[in-house]
């Protein structure tokens, strides 16, 4: 543990130049204390590593000086897929171990490539929960994910959604084949154990209450594919959740704010399409919708600026609406 501190205190310097007792600190999680004792042990061993004092102070290494002893272990090789999401990288439980791959990849590029690869850092950053709202609480996303890379069987216990009248927890042994993190919400994509044939199942990390990794190892599908899976699942949701439709009005004002307010399934069903459009540029689009309570809910959003034609009953139900506001502040 100590050695690699120490290297990451070495590649930090080499990387960063001159910092201060408190910036490593502060940087590796340990106390001054211990970045007092590290300076020592690096210079006792030879590392022209020199303390400046005064305000402006802090560790440096000797000019011109490079490590060349930036080799991988297999943890920091994995988690460097993860190396433009530190945020998911740290629920999986790989935050220190990506940061020490990435000071040991910065530490063997060329000062030119570093330099870029540094000015890209600062400049590009991906934020994957959507906006107002916050990412999921998941306390058994680390050990998830370690049974998802070593291949073994977990029995969890899982809330589900809707319960239909059945028991809202349930017990289950799951072969888990992978995690995918959509918008902020970890899932897990699984295959029920003992169930030969069975289809993999996706799961949200969140709804796990308590999980046991058992000491059984299982063998993953011929050919799964993650990616392939959930780009059908999604599809197939999609499909699932929008088989009506609503024939709608659109003022010029709502069609800029349809990417905002509507769903972006719908919204993206309304900008490619081509509809009529009259001479006060209002367009009359057909929209999927997901039932007449959401399309209400998400209509009535855009106020005036829309008019619903059919089904009758969503604009009844929206007329409806209209009404009971107008009586409400004396219209």
């Amino acid at each position: 543990m100590r050695a690699s501190r120490l290297l990451s205190v070495l590649l930090l310097l080499q990387n960063r130049g001159r910092l201060t007792a408190r910036e490593l600190a502060d940087e590796l999680e340990v106390s001054i204390r211990t970045i007092y004792r590290d300076m020592d042990a690096l210079s006792a061993s030879g590392v022209p590593v020199y303390a400046d004092r005064g305000p402006d102070g802090g560790y440096s290494l000797l000019e011109g000086y490079r490590t060349h002893l930036t080799g991988m272990t297999a943890e920091e090789a994995d988690a460097l897929a993860l190396s433009g999401m530190p945020e998911a990288a740290a629920e999986l439980g790989l935050g220190r171990v990506l940061a020490a791959a990435q000071l040991k990849v910065q530490a063997a590029l060329p000062t030119e490539l570093s330099d870029r690869a540094g000015r890209i850092a600062e400049r590009f950053h991906l934020d994957a929960p959507g906006w107002f709202r916050e990412a999921d609480h998941v306390p058994t996303l680390t050990g998830v994910a370690d049974a998802v890379w070593n291949q073994r069987v977990l029995r969890v216990r899982y809330r589900r959604w809707a319960t239909g009248g059945r028991e809202p927890e349930v017990d289950r042994e799951l072969e888990p084949l992978g995690l995918v993190l959509k918008a902020g919400t970890w899932y897990l994509v699984a295959v029920p154990s003992g169930e030969p044939g069975a289809q993999p199942r996706t799961y949200r990390v969140a709804r796990i209450l308590d999980l046991e990794t058992l000491d059984v190892r299982f063998e993953r599908p011929e050919g799964f594919d993650l990616w392939k899976y959930w780009h059908q699942r999604t599809q197939e949701l999609t499909d699932a959740l929008y088989q009506a439709e609503a024939t709608v009005r659109f003022s010029p004002r709502a069609l800029e704010l349809a990417p905002v307010v509507l769903t972006p399934h719908t919204a993206r069903a309304l900008a490619e399409g081509t509809w009529p459009t009259d001479a006060d540029g209002w367009v009359e689009a057909v929209i999927p919708i997901e039932s007449i309570a959401h399309a209400r809910h998400e209509l009535l959003a855009l106020g005036a600026d829309v008019e619903v034609l059919a089904p009758l009953t969503l604009r009844e139900q929206m007329a409806g609406v209209a009404h009971a506001l107008a009586g409400m502040y004396g219209g």
